[in-house]
């Protein structure tokens, strides 16, 4: 009798029963599509509604304006992802702003001193309050919140509640410079680059490893998609004056912290927290020193911010980052980001902030009063945290 052999096939195409739209868009969350729909709806409808709001000079506008957000929204995706929530960053980007323009104009500390202290301030403050909650188990929503405003006392305190003018060259720049269009050209070469290599090395390893991969004209279709977005976003740009300097702040960052998020230990151990904390902690998962980090890269984050905005306006006021984590939590759930915890992505919270800002830039273009940006901002943050819930209980009813 001859020995049963065991064979393993690859696959080098899709399931014959998988449909053809998820073949080529892969597994990605539908909120995920409808928000990608929904942010070209907006940019549609404000562009029929408003002549200037599609121009390169408002494109690249409304670029810089959501850097705040989306580097905001960068940290809050970790926290929430871990399972916990942070009210305080929109103080932490105005107090830590108030320090920067005390360093700059009343200290007369040099540009370097000045973003290193910021940066420092915002890490210590961010520790601290990750070490209330991992340390000393105090739920981060009240921690947060307390922190929300203290910081915001704080910030009126050192001020006098004045407003602090900065007129330091070099920091003007982080906020307000725009990059040679040459350099826009080579980053978009660079990023295509790493799009294709991205792609085929994907496809190499999954081959390698037996699993089963997409057909090769679906990824190179989405490889050149992805690069015709790139050449697009760098032409726009470059019809005004070149790429924001603060974007740049944003790729990176993003780039930055997918890779922390996906590719590295301590990521896949913060959604192991979110997910569920009782397997994490009997899986040996360092909780509390975990908890304390993610904290402390949010208020990092929010010291970034916080020098993006004070370039920007040239000061620090007493109402800098006001709402600012608000937006934020907005931009992180419309983005997919799950407020259960577990489930989150760094890139869906950048398009949640794009889609934030161009609704605050289209309606403020149209004349519209300010409370009307309230109650559609609300209302969309409603209906995307409806649609977690409804997404978690069609696949908790399989």
């Amino acid at each position: 009798m001859q020995p049963a052999t065991h064979t393993t096939e690859t696959t080098s195409s899709v399931s014959p029963n998988r449909p053809a739209w998820k073949s080529l868009f892969g597994n990605m969350d539908a909120r995920a599509y409808t928000m990608v729909g929904a942010l070209i709806l907006i940019w549609l409808l404000f562009g029929l509604l408003n002549d200037t709001f599609l121009t390169p000079r408002n494109l690249s506008n409304l670029f810089t304006q959501m850097s705040v957000t989306a580097i905001l929204a960068i940290g809050m995706v970790l926290v929430i992802v871990a399972g916990h929530i942070d009210l305080s960053v929109g103080s932490i980007v105005g107090l830590t702003g108030g320090i920067a323009a005390i360093l700059s104009n009343w200290w007369g500390m040099p540009a370097g001193v000045v973003i290193l202290g910021t940066l420092v301030a915002g890490a210590i403050l961010g520790i601290f309050q990750g070490w209330l909650v991992a340390y000393k188990a105090v739920p981060a929503f009240i921690v947060t919140l307390g922190g929300m405003l203290v910081f915001r006392g704080a910030l009126m305190g050192v001020t006098k509640s004045t407003t602090i003018s900065v007129s330091d060259p070099a920091l003007a720049l982080m906020g307000n410079a725009y990059f040679a269009k040459g350099f826009g050209l080579i980053l978009a070469v660079l990023a295509i680059a790493a799009i294709v290599w991205s792609t085929f090395s994907r496809r190499r390893s999954q081959l390698k490893y037996g699993f089963g991969v997409q057909p090769l004209g679906v990824d190179i279709l989405k490889a050149a998609g992805y690069s015709l977005l790139v050449v697009l976003f760098v032409l726009v740009v470059n019809s005004y004056k070149g790429i924001p300097f603060p974007i740049i702040f944003v790729i990176v960052l993003a780039f930055l912290f997918s890779f922390i998020a996906t590719r590295t230990t301590f990521g896949r151990h913060i959604y192991a927290l979110g997910g569920n904390v009782e397997a994490a902690r009997l899986s040996g998962i360092n909780i509390k020193k975990k908890t304390m980090t993610v904290f402390m890269f949010s208020g990092l984050l929010a010291a970034i911010a916080s020098i993006v905005l004070t370039s920007r306006l040239s000061s620090a006021t007493i109402s800098a980052g006001n709402m600012a984590e608000m937006d934020a939590i907005a931009a992180c759930v419309i983005g997919g980001t799950s407020l259960m915890g577990g489930s989150g992505k760094v890139s869906g919270a950048i398009i949640g902030a794009l889609v934030m800002t161009s609704l605050d830039n289209g309606m403020s273009l149209m004349g519209l009063e300010s409370f009307w940006q309230y109650v559609v901002k609300g209302s969309i943050l409603v209906f995307a945290v409806w649609l977690d819930i409804s997404n978690r209980n069609k696949k908790a009813a399989k």
